[in-house]
C-alpha cells in the first residue's frame, strides 16, 4: 500500500505564509504539515510516499518523495490533482491524503483496515474543532450522513444540524477498482474544477458503496493562518498531541 499527498494547491488564505512555499511546509509545534503527514503514514506501515506538486514544486526537491506534477494546478482542482497520480491507484491501494490536514498513524491504521473500494475518515466529533474554528460552525460544516458504516450524503451546505453526522477530514483510501470507477466517471464530466465532495457525491448517485472510518486521535485542518493559532493553542492545552 501506497500514500499520495496531493499538494499542487496555492493555499492563498494562509496568506504571507506561502508566499515562498506551498501550504504543507507551514510548520506546526516545530515540524511542518508535510513531516507530521510521512510519519503518520510510514507508522502505519505505508511503505511509499508520492506527492501532486504543482505550486512552488521545486521546494519538495531533496525530500525522497515520488512527485508526480499538475502543470495546470492554479487552474484545477483537487481531483485533477487526484489524477496525476493515476499510475499508482490503478496499480495498488493507495491512501490519498490532502497537505493541508494532520492526523494520527491510528487514523490511517483504520482507514488502510477498511473493506470498502472507496473509504474515508471523518470525524463524528466534530463540533467541537468547528466551534473553535469558526463563529458560526454551521457557516463552514457540510453536510455528512452515514448508516451501517457507509457514507450516505456529503459535501452539501446546510443548516440543520440532522444532516451533519460528521465532517470529511480529507483522507481517503482506493484500492484500483475503487478508482477504476473514478475514472469511469470522470470520462462523462468535466473534471477540472470538480472538487473531491462534490466527486463522492456524484459516486454515491451513481450507486458506489463509500466506506466510512471515524478519525482516532488527534486530527486538524489547516485552511488559514488563524487556524495555526488554534492549534498552538490547544497543543499547549493538551487537546493535541503529536507522537516523536
Amino acid at each position: 500500500m501506497k500514500g499520495i499527498l496531493l499538494a499542487a494547491g496555492r493555499g492563498s488564505r494562509m496568506c504571507e505564509l506561502t508566499q515562498d512555499r506551498p501550504k504543507c511546509l507551514v510548520e506546526l509545534q516545530g515540524r511542518t504539515l508535510l513531516d507530521l503527514q510521512r510519519s503518520a503514514l510510514t507508522s502505519a506501515g505505508i511503505q511509499e510516499v508520492g506527492l501532486v506538486r504543482g505550486y512552488r514544486g521545486e521546494c519538495f526537491e531533496g525530500f525522497g518523495l515520488h512527485c508526480f506534477q499538475n502543470p495546470r494546478w492554479s487552474t484545477t482542482n483537487m481531483v485533477a490533482s487526484l489524477q496525476c497520480a493515476a499510475a499508482w491507484l490503478r496499480a495498488e491501494t493507495c491512501i490519498v491524503s490532502y497537505s493541508d490536514i494532520f492526523y494520527s498513524a491510528d487514523t490511517v491504521r483504520a482507514l488502510a483496515a477498511s473493506e470498502h473500494d472507496l473509504a474515508i475518515a471523518y470525524d463524528p466529533d466534530w463540533f467541537k474543532l468547528w466551534s473553535r474554528r469558526f463563529p458560526d460552525p454551521l457557516s463552514d460544516a457540510e453536510s455528512f450522513r452515514h448508516e451501517g458504516g457507509e457514507l450516505l450524503d456529503i459535501g452539501q451546505k446546510t443548516t440543520s444540524m440532522d444532516d451533519i453526522q460528521g465532517q470529511y477530514m480529507g483522507l481517503l483510501r482506493f484500492t484500483p477498482e475503487g478508482f477504476a470507477h473514478i475514472e469511469a466517471h470522470l470520462a462523462t464530466v468535466d473534471a477540472d474544477r470538480l472538487d473531491m465532495t462534490t466527486l463522492l457525491r456524484q459516486l454515491l448517485e451513481r450507486g458506489l458503496r463509500i466506506g466510512i472510518v471515524p478519525v482516532v486521535g488527534s486530527w486538524g485542518e489547516v485552511d488559514s493562518d488563524t487556524d495555526l493559532g488554534i492549534y498552538h493553542q490547544m497543543i499547549q492545552e493538551g487537546a493535541i498531541s503529536f507522537p516523536p
